[in-house]
């Protein structure tokens, strides 16, 4: 009996000893402080939906301007206004746009942005009396308003949410929703909105449009109320975990901006995405006057043109964001790009006045793939090279570039196509395309984000290599 009682200790303490290896072995390979959630999926689709509702309502009346001068009975370039106003509200609502993200977090200011997206939507419908440009004008100043706590978002939506194999192409995603609004306000409103001498038949036209976006605006609000939320419970990668770590009450906004400001690869980038964007924004507004100097009557064409350009565009930002997380080749990825923006904005340039439309469709498409595509590229570019200032702020910086350049190109192309010099007007963007591809290649390749992430990688994998 003693014998058979003294070989069992033996074989437990065994057992003992192999439970404890294993558990030591599982105490060492505990889970990364990070971790991504399914739902970030849902709330990225979502987001995307409201810049959508956004985006639609930037467009909706510069895409049938000679329809809205008739109905309004004003000129083209007041109605050209109704674009600018989205890219002159900005300017100035940037900086407490970004200073709010910051401070109440994602949720709160996505609330806030679809919230006056649905106003703006619903006071159009107070518009449609053709003395009452004005409440127009009043209500797109409301949604432009709105655009201000939207565009920004992508990229800090998904650096908060998001893998770090996956950021690049979430941000991509983002910026579609963007792109997918532009595309239907290029779509719809020559369909809907008839090009008669009826204005009563026009009107009706504007009221099933206004209707629409106004309900689609407030659900969406209801939507991002109700379902929206504001960050995982725990960051989604090294480089989030690392920037909650060494978060402290005592960084400043002010002191962001300031890094941001004095940062040279990052200034050199705000000009380069300004000119970029801005070229986009003023052919976007002023299309319908541009293709009806070549094709008139041609306001459908026009509408597709333009689909034409974005659609291509939101293929280029996913497959560009696919491309940066699997290859980290930011710089050179975004000059291949910008050169081929101005290849094919000369391409553009020469082929309009061929009277072939098919030439104007292809063209279009290999435009809006790089120049649209670039977008994405630019708040991601952003992001790695003033890591760990927040994206949100990088992002609006980069916008308000964009406006500003689209305020300038939009009014000075405006005065040349009012005279008719249409190539002149485009060849104007073919140059200022050229020398942004040019000041592309002074911006250093500093890839702070990356970086940050493989340390913070390593620092969680230690203990396992001991």
């Amino acid at each position: 009996m003693h014998a058979t009682e003294s070989s069992v200790p033996d074989g437990s303490e065994r057992r003992l000893l192999q439970a404890e290896d294993s558990e030591n072995e599982h105490n060492m390979e505990q889970p990364k402080p990070y971790k991504v959630y399914t739902r970030r999926w849902v709330i990225l689709g979502i987001f995307c939906l409201c810049s959508m509702s956004n985006a639609f309502q930037w467009i909706q009346y510069g895409i049938i301007s000679n329809i809205i001068v008739q109905y309004y009975n004003t000129s083209p370039f007041v109605v050209n206004w109704f674009s600018i106003l989205y890219m002159l509200c900005y300017i100035p609502l940037i900086f407490p746009a970004t200073w709010l993200l910051d401070a109440r977090g994602l949720r709160f200011v996505t609330i806030l942005g679809s919230g006056m997206n649905a106003v703006g939507a619903c006071l159009k419908l107070a518009s449609m009396g053709r003395n009452l440009i004005g409440v127009a004008m009043a209500a797109q100043t409301i949604s432009a308003s709105a655009q201000v706590f939207i565009l920004g978002i992508p990229a800090h939506l998904a650096a908060v949410w998001f893998g770090p194999r996956e950021v690049s192409t979430a941000t991509a995603i983002g910026v579609f929703g963007n792109q997918l609004g532009i595309a239907i306000g290029f779509l719809l409103p020559p369909v809907l909105v008839p090009v008669t001498e009826d204005q009563e038949a026009v009107q009706r036209g504007l009221s099933t449009m206004f209707y629409g976006t106004a309900a689609v605006s407030i659900c969406l609000f209801l939507l991002i109320l109700f379902v929206f939320q504001n960050e995982p419970p725990i960051p989604p990668s090294p480089a989030q975990a690392a920037i909650k770590l060494s978060q402290s009450d005592d960084q400043s906004y002010l002191s962001s901006v300031r890094t941001l400001l004095s940062n040279g690869s990052f200034l050199l980038l705000v000009i380069t995405y300004g000119i970029n964007a801005g070229c986009f924004y003023s052919l976007s507004t002023l299309l319908n006057q541009i293709i009806l100097h070549y094709f008139p009557d041609a306001e459908v064409d026009t509408g597709w043109v333009g689909l034409t350009i974005v659609f291509a565009g939101m293929v280029g930002s996913v497959l560009c964001g696919l491309w940066l997380d699997r290859t980290k080749t930011f710089k050179i990825t975004t000059l291949v790009v910008y050169l081929l923006t101005f290849a094919g904005m000369m391409t553009f340039t020469f082929t309009l006045d061929l009277g072939r439309m098919w030439v104007v469709f292809l063209v279009a498409g290999f435009l809006g793939f790089f120049m649209t595509g670039y977008l994405p590229l630019g708040f991601e570019f952003a992001a790695e090279i003033t890591y760990p200032e927040p994206e949100g702020t990088s992002s609006g910086l980069l916008n308000a570039s964009a406006q500003a350049f689209g305020i300038a190109f939009t009014l000075g192309m405006g005065v040349l196509v009012d005279h008719e010099n249409i190539r002149v007007s485009l060849l104007v963007l073919s140059g200022s395309l050229l020398l942004g591809t040019v000041l592309t290649v002074l911006i250093k390749s500093d890839l702070r984000r990356q970086a940050a992430g493989h340390a913070a990688t390593m620092l969680a994998d230690g203990p396992t290599n001991m």
